[in-house]
C-alpha cells in the first residue's frame, strides 16, 4: 500500500493541486482545512477540520488522518499559509504575530504532531514546507513574512539533521510569485499581471500546479537523496537576473 499522505491548507490553490497529484500518484490523501464546509469541496479520500496552528489542532489532524487511513501519514505537504505586504513601521504586533501563527507556528506544530507516531514505529517518511521567495532575497515591505517563511527553512534544516538517521526527510519549497487566491488582488488586472511576470527571468506569473508538482516530487522516491533543502520554484528570481532588451 502507498504511504498515507496529510495536506494541510488543502482549501487553498496550491493544497488542491498537492492533493490531486498525490491521490493520482496512489496514494490516500487527507485533507486539513479549518472551514469544514468548503474543505467537504476538495476532492480528497478523506477530510479533517482542524486548526492547525495550535498544538493540540495539529495532533488531533495527524490522530485522525491516521484513524481514517488506518496508519499514520508518513507523507506530509504543509501548504498553510499567509502574507503580509507591509514595512516594518506599519506593521503592527497583532499583524506580526498572527503572521507567525499562521506560516511558522503551524509549521512547528504540524512537525511535531507529524513526527511522533512515525517516530516510535521506526518508521520513515517524508515532508514538505511552504516557503517564499521573500526569505530568499530581500524585498521591499515583506519584513514580517520574511522572518516567517525564514524560520521555516531554519526549522526544516535542523529537523532533517536531527531526524535524517531514522529516514524522516524534510524539505521546503520557496515559490515566487503563484496564481492563486491569495495573489488575486495582486493580478486582477492584466497590467499588473504583466508587470508581475516582467520581474522573473523566465517570464510571467507562474501556476499553484508548478509549486504542487515540486512539492509532489519531494516526496515520492525520486527524491529519496534529498532532505534538508530549500527548493527555490521561482523563475529564477532569486538567483538569476533577466536579460534586458
Amino acid at each position: 500500500m502507498s504511504p498515507v499522505a496529510l495536506v494541510t491548507g488543502a482549501r487553498g490553490g496550491i493544497g488542491r493541486e498537492v492533493v490531486h497529484l498525490l491521490r493520482t500518484a496512489g496514494h490516500f490523501v487527507v485533507a486539513v482545512g479549518r472551514d469544514e464546509a468548503s474543505l467537504a469541496e476538495v476532492p480528497a479520500d478523506a477530510h479533517v477540520t482542524a486548526d492547525v496552528t495550535t498544538l493540540e489542532g495539529a495532533a488531533f489532524a495527524v490522530a485522525e488522518a491516521a484513524r481514517l487511513a488506518g496508519q499514520p501519514p508518513a507523507l506530509l505537504a504543509h501548504c498553510v499559509g499567509s502574507t503580509l505586504i507591509a514595512p516594518i513601521h506599519r506593521t503592527s504586533a497583532e499583524q506580526y504575530r498572527t503572521v507567525m501563527r499562521v506560516n511558522l507556528d503551524s509549521a512547528f506544530f504540524m512537525l511535531t504532531a507529524w513526527q511522533a507516531p512515525l517516530r516510535e514505529g521506526k518508521l520513515p517518511g517524508a515532508a514538505v514546507l511552504a516557503s517564499s521567495v521573500v526569505s530568499r532575497v530581500g524585498v521591499a515591505n515583506h519584513e514580517a513574512i520574511a522572518a516567517a517563511k525564514g524560520g521555516i527553512e531554519a526549522l526544516a534544516r535542523s529537523m532533517a539533521a536531527t531526524y535524517a538517521a531514522q529516514g524522516l526527510r524534510i524539505n521546503v519549497v520557496a515559490p515566487g510569485m503563484t496564481d492563486t487566491p491569495m495573489t488575486a488582488g495582486m493580478l486582477k488586472t492584466d497590467v499588473l499581471r504583466e508587470g508581475a511576470g516582467k520581474q522573473y527571468p523566465l517570464g510571467g506569473v507562474q501556476s499553484a500546479h508548478d509549486v504542487a508538482e515540486a512539492m509532489a516530487w519531494l516526496l515520492s522516491p525520486g527524491a529519496a537523496r534529498i532532505t534538508g533543502q530549500v527548493l527555490a520554484v521561482d523563475g529564477g528570481f532569486s538567483h538569476i537576473r533577466p536579460l534586458v532588451r
